[in-house]
């Protein structure tokens, strides 16, 4: 067995791994490993800065389930990728992230760019290390597969000092990871389906991650069984097929009024894979705490989430793959006594996305949703970072497949760019549309040269009103009238694109978007459309002026 570097060892990890993609900004503090990956199977994505990176490996990971790997320098490069590493904790999301460090014999010096990532990345990653020997290389990447993967998903952080990449060890490498999978037992199971016969108002919602396709699809066939409603949790709609005549509507931020009303009069919660937190949870308002006031039966991968916010009724420790394959095995009742429910929310959930808000403005965003609904494919990608301009995508889109959407929950700008090439490059046969913000799209704007150089056609739609909108509508229904920090002066989008060697078009009105997405599409590069919303368009629901006058008028 010959003797290999650090930097070799780790590549040759990843290699066994399955390791499918490297997004990176390269730097000094791991030169050995670049070189290693010279000559290794595994791609490179060279991107512009390290958030960017990061994120791009989260969304990987996200529509994967398999870690997205990121490597960046030390010190500015590790804070910058903080940002994705936030996403991947709170989206619960496999990803690896490999930091270039100083040398051993530095150490406690303040030297050049010296981080202490156990302190900074501690609250935030599931688990960070420094691996001070190369032979002990394999087994950190080993364990960072699993960790990442295991129980509730999240990111691992790995130091690696810059002379330890060059030292030389002669040591063998593991086994493959393999996902750990956990079920739920036959008496919990049987104690579901009791509770299940008894429920008058049941509901399912579905969240987290340990999605498959197969979980999707064995979910979906229990969902018709017990004639379930079944509502999906904040930005995870792609786990239900949002015109199934189950299917209930989505659990996030301005959810439908109906909807919530439901799940507080239910008498039966059946929640699988998400936690309810903040935002799907309406502020913690929909369940009480501790003990919700509807019966709660919790199925999560880590035992740690069972019982940490919500006391279950029944808590279930499985993975969503596991419990779904269980729910194959449950029997209906002969006479439901939900029966015609799901019938109901599903029609309450058609009206509630079927309308289409006329806003100020000669760009109108429920005629561009109407376009998009009507000419792309039911597997077409989307992705979105945060700010009002989402609420267009996540009410007015039917998401009809697994896979097809990837956004932050932790709420993250800049996400939507990033989150579309990670998703380009790994299903690059299929169409992926980002919506982006003016602010928003600026945070990682300059990954389109990424998306150039990896050719990576993505089409994002650049949805500009001229300002900070979410923080500018909560300016207005709490301090009308009196804007502040919030304005924003933009550059031409749509030139900025093509500059970048991008196909670049700015969108006026509402009948030159069809034409301008045709154009984008058959360019077969990466593309921009930039579109022109009238500042007054602040929400579907309400305008500018709209939302200040009701804060006026409740002042007064």
């Amino acid at each position: 067995m010959a003797q290999k570097t650090g930097g070799q060892l780790l590549v040759e990890a990843l290699e066994i791994h399955g390791a499918e993609r490297v997004f990176c900004v390269p730097g000094e503090s791991y030169l050995a490993v670049l070189d290693a990956l010279h000559d290794a199977r595994i791609p490179i994505t060279i991107c512009r800065q390290e958030g960017g990176a990061a994120m791009m490996a989260e969304a990987h990971g996200k529509l994967t389930g398999r870690p997205g790997i990121c490597m960046v320098t030390r010190g500015p490069g590790a804070t910058n990728a903080s940002a994705g590493v936030h996403v991947a904790a709170q989206d619960s999301t496999p990803m690896i992230l490999f930091i270039g460090q100083i040398e051993r014999g530095m150490r406690e010096r303040e030297a050049f760019q010296e981080v202490d990532y156990r302190q900074m990345f501690g609250g935030i990653a599931k688990w960070v290390a420094e691996i001070d020997h190369a032979e002990r290389v394999p087994e950190f990447i080993s364990r960072a597969y699993y960790v990442a993967t295991s129980g509730r998903p999240g990111p691992v952080v790995l130091a690696l000092p810059e002379d330890m990449l060059v030292d030389l060890a002669e040591v063998s490498q593991p086994q493959p990871w393999r996902q750990v999978e956990t079920h739920p037992g036959l008496t919990q199971m049987a104690d579901l389906q009791k509770r299940l016969w008894a429920a008058e108002r049941p509901i399912a919602i579905l969240g987290g991650s340990r999605w498959t396709e197969e979980a999707v699809a064995a979910f979906t066939r229990f969902a018709e069984r017990f004639d379930l409603p079944v509502a999906c949790s904040f930005r995870r709609q792609m786990l239900f097929d949002n015109l199934h005549p189950n299917y209930a509507g989505d659990v996030g931020i301005g959810a439908n009024p109906k909807l919530l009303a439901r799940i507080k009069a239910s008498d039966l919660i059946l929640l699988v894979g998400g936690r309810l937190s903040e935002m799907p949870s309406q502020s913690y308002s929909l369940l009480s705490i501790p003990e919700p006031a509807q019966q709660l039966v919790h199925v999560h991968p880590d035992p740690e989430e069972l019982g940490r916010v919500y006391r279950a009724s029944l808590p279930i420790n499985a993975a969503p793959t596991g419990f779904c394959k269980a729910v194959e095995g449950l029997q209906p009742p002969t006479a439901p006594k939900n029966a015609g429910q799901a019938a109901a929310a599903h029609a309450d959930y058609l009206a509630w996305s079927g309308a289409r808000p006329q806003t100020p403005g000669a760009l109108q965003m429920a005629g561009v949703m109407e376009h998009i609904e009507a000419e792309m494919a039911a597997d077409t990608i989307f992705t979105n970072g945060a700010g009002n301009y989402a609420t267009w995508l996540h009410r007015f889109h039917r998401f009809r497949r697994f896979a097809t959407q990837a956004a932050p929950t932790s709420g993250s700008m800049g996400y939507g760019l990033p989150g579309a090439i990670a998703a380009k490059l790994a299903f690059p046969e299929r169409d992926v549309i980002c919506f982006a913000g003016d602010g928003c799209f600026q945070m990682t704007l300059q990954e389109l040269g990424t998306a150039v150089q990896d050719n990576a056609a993505v089409i994002v739609l650049v949805i500009d009103n001229g300002m900070y909108g979410t923080i500018r509508m909560h300016q207005e229904r709490h301090y009308p009238g009196r804007p502040s920090g919030t304005k924003l002066v933009n550059p031409d989008f749509a030139a900025l694109a093509r500059s970048y060697g991008a196909h670049g078009e700015t969108v006026r009105e509402t009948a030159e978007f069809g034409p301008a997405l045709a154009r984008a599409k058959a360019s077969g590069k990466p593309a921009v459309l930039h579109l022109l919303l009238d500042p007054e368009a602040l929400t579907p629901a309400a305008s500018l002026s709209e939302i200040r006058a009701a804060a006026e008028a409740a002042k007064a």
